[in-house]
């Protein structure tokens, strides 16, 4: 009876009322073309369900410092268990957050070092360099120094009484921080900062907190004067203040390693600290395959039951492949992938067990060789009683399934449905487009192009390359390889850093500065022509046809929502009821525009929710087709023009970016893992984009582990043969199909399979 999750009638995004029966301390896989709904299904539905009600428990007091979960469009869901997800997003980027931090690793160092590091220094808190009996004093635990550049903050042409005289956040005339420098009664406030005498000066910049004497009436009683540096210092560089408005500091800012402790973040004393001729920094500093080896050969019986708790948490991070990265690695530099490796290790000797985990494209960022590691790790969450959901694309990580569900037939306003259920043998026999891409068998390209030149990197050693040199082609279509921190993004960069020039386009995974606002039709600059259309035939301003002009609805303000403050508990967010979500005023709305191809007649809320496709036969022959058409070669045909970009994929907003840089010719594109989170369908198109690109002039580097892709490229170089240390050598460079015989390669095997 509790055997199965029972979920009935799914509305959420684009799910069209759909109801199935998911088994429970099972693996079920979700697939299905990009934008079918899988995600809408899986996180937005059934984890959110469970997550939101998890939150319910709690006194309302607590809620409102929880995670906000929106209530899904769902009738209702039977039998759901505690939701862990685990998902791609890297944890908040940290200055002060490390691996060995975030994976809780460095706490047992730290009591580890204090239970039998020689000689005694201090007790556990005071081996962290988040503690100020173990931070090092001149970069405060940052590792870092960031030295203050004075004439940046402060215009020494004026006086305190001009405006904008220092220029950080309320030191301006009349701002909180300014009055206590006008107010000390020690400062001329018409005299120039240039003209003050060397001990004025000094008061001015250096002093520290020291109480006046006789301070005027205006002086808060128990307030002390401090000179502008290094209160700079202690209440917003070296604080948490620094990073929320390090756009403006930044700027005033020399940045460097910290000459006191070299980087370790960590005082004289703790470095004193060794265990068989290591410190706690030079430890974490270890590769976490090194690290686990070390920490097995402490022969200390005090240390016994740390040995056993530390090896556990540093074998799950090798299993899962991140026996390359260190723990002393700032989290912000993680990969995605890499982020996400971290999170599942975290669970892997969890007892917890009848918990439902939900995993967002696992593989993502892996090479084959390392996929073998995910599966098993996947398999043990399992094991240990659990139900494990997985949205995936991967082969490999599909075939590990116990269920599937397969969702279609195609993205957006076409998918939304389930289209199989059952084994993966099944689906391999189902005629769907998931089950002929899995059971297809791809090529190697039959004729390459040969590179017309080549650009030459001579004894580079950014971060694990090992002084290499390597001729580069040009007016190809390459493939970089290797197992994930080969050093294939090392050598990119590289390659960057070396020839520089306006033609080197870089297109990464990271964010587009996306507001609120943005949409497709604000990014591909065709949200201003579809109201010019509107304003001309309509015989009115363009403002009218903007749901944040004139033509927002009055209820709502153009947000299309109304949200109801609720004290302690989750505020309310309701459809507006004027405007029914539109976003646009009664008036707006009256006015139409008839397509001259479909011929038909839409209001400006019809045209913004139309999808690019759509649009694109609704404006045929127009400059808005023009603009749009590279989101359809990019395969994004099934976003709607008025869809948020803060709700795509990282691969979505990669292939986005892409699209914008389609009518280029002469350039260089390197392209960071385009199939990241695509159908096998999508990647064949992808590859066929690339291929039409190169056709145009250009260069196209793709950083990649997929083995269709590899098999369509004109040249591949392989970084490794390992990951880290282990890495950033070339193991293979020339043309796919030699590639499938090298000895050397990490990837052969999988071409040849």
């Amino acid at each position: 009876m509790f055997d199965n999750i029972i979920i009935r009638g799914a509305r959420e995004n684009n799910l069209k009322n759909i109801s199935l029966s998911i088994p429970k301390h099972k693996i079920t896989v979700f697939t299905g073309v990009s934008g079918s709904g899988k995600s809408s299904l899986v996180l937005d539905t059934i984890a959110a369900k469970s997550r939101r009600e998890l939150n319910d428990t709690f006194p309302t007091f607590v809620q409102r410092y929880l995670p906000k979960y929106g209530r899904p469009h769902v009738d209702s869901i039977e039998n759901l268990p505690i939701a862990i997800v685990i998902d791609q997003k890297k944890p908040a980027s940290n200055s002060r957050s490390t691996v060995g931090t975030y994976t809780d690793i460095y706490s047992l160092l730290r009591l580890l070092f204090s239970r039998v590091g020689k000689p005694f220094v201090g007790y556990a808190e005071s081996f962290s360099f988040n503690h100020p009996d173990g931070s090092c004093p001149r970069c405060a635990g940052l590792g870092e120094i960031r030295e203050l550049d004075i004439h940046k903050l402060v215009d020494f042409d004026k006086s305190l009484n001009d405006e904008d005289t220092i220029h950080y956040i309320a030191f301006h005339k009349g701002g909180w921080r300014w009055i206590r420098y006008a107010h000390s009664g020690l400062f001329d406030l018409d005299k120039k900062i240039k003209d003050y005498s060397p001990e004025e000066l000094d008061l001015f910049l250096n002093s520290p907190q020291i109480r006046l004497k006789n301070p005027p009436s205006n002086w808060p009683k128990t307030a002390k004067y401090e000179g502008l540096i290094p209160r700079m210092y202690r209440s917003i560089i070296n604080s948490e203040e620094g990073l929320l408005h390090s756009a403006v500091l930044n700027p005033m800012l020399k940045m460097g390693t910290c000459p006191d402790c070299g980087g370790t973040r960590l005082n004289k004393k703790i470095l004193s600290c060794k265990i068989e001729g290591l410190n706690i920094a030079e430890a974490t500093s270890l590769s976490i395959r090194k690290l686990n080896r070390w920490i097995a050969s402490i022969s200390d019986p005090l240390a016994e039951d740390l040995k056993v708790a530390i090896g556990a948490r540093l074998t799950a991070l090798e299993e899962i492949g991140l026996g390359y990265i260190s723990l002393d690695r700032p989290i912000g530099t993680l990969s995605g992938g890499e982020a996400q490796r971290c999170k599942i290790a975290k669970y892997i000797n969890s007892s917890l067990s009848d918990v439902m985990y939900v995993l967002d494209e696992p593989s993502i960022g892996l090479h084959n060789k390392d996929i073998e590691r995910m599966k098993h790790s996947v398999r043990r969450l399992r094991d240990a009683g659990n139900t494990v959901l997985l949205v995936e694309h991967h082969r490999e990580m599909i075939g590990i399934a116990d269920h599937i569900v397969d969702m279609g037939p195609g993205p957006g306003s076409e998918g939304g449905e389930i289209i199989f259920q059952g084994s993966y043998p099944e689906l391999l026999s189902s005629g769907t487009d998931t089950g002929r891409m899995l059971s297809a068998k791809s090529s190697f390209k039959a004729e390459t192009r040969h590179p017309e030149s080549f650009y030459t990197l001579k004894n580079t050693t950014h971060h694990n390359l090992k002084n290499l040199s390597i001729d580069l082609p040009l007016n190809v279509f390459c493939v970089v390889a290797g197992v994930a921190g080969s050093g294939k993004s090392s050598l990119m960069e590289a390659f960057c850093n070396s020839r520089g020039g306006d033609d080197m386009i870089y297109i990464s995974q990271k964010g587009i500065g996306i507001s609120l606002r943005s949409t497709p039709a604000t990014y591909m600059d065709v949200a201003d022509l579809i109201r010019k259309m509107f304003a001309k035939a309509n015989g009115k301003a363009e403002t009218y046809f903007a749901f944040n002009g004139k033509g927002a609805c009055p209820v709502c303000g153009g947000k299309g929502v109304v949200v109801a403050e609720m004290a302690f508990m989750d505020s309310i967010e309701t459809v507006c009821e004027a405007c029914k979500g539109l976003r646009y005023s009664p008036e707006a709305l009256e006015y139409t525009f008839e397509s001259s191809h479909t011929h038909q007649r839409l209001n400006i809320a019809e045209v913004m929710d139309l999808s690019v496709r759509k649009a694109c036969e609704f404006f045929r022959g127009s400059k808005v087709e023009e603009r749009l058409r590279p989101m359809m070669d990019v395969g994004l045909g099934y976003l709607h023009l008025n869809q948020a970009l803060s709700t795509l994929s990282g691969g979505e907003l990669q292939r986005l970016k892409i699209a914008s840089y389609l009518k280029e010719k002469g350039k260089i594109f390197i392209i960071d893992e385009p199939t990241d989170g695509l159908h096998p369908k999508d990647v064949a198109s992808l590859v066929a984009l690339f291929d039409r690109m190169v056709d145009q002039g250009n260069t196209i580097y793709v950083i990649e582990h997929n083995t269709d892709v590899i098999k369509a490229a004109d040249y591949v170089i392989e970084l490794g043969p390992g990951a880290g240390e282990d890495g950033g050598q070339i193991t293979f460079a020339g043309k796919p199909l030699a590639m499938k015989d090298c000895i050397q390669s990490a990837t052969a095997e999988y071409l040849r399979q």
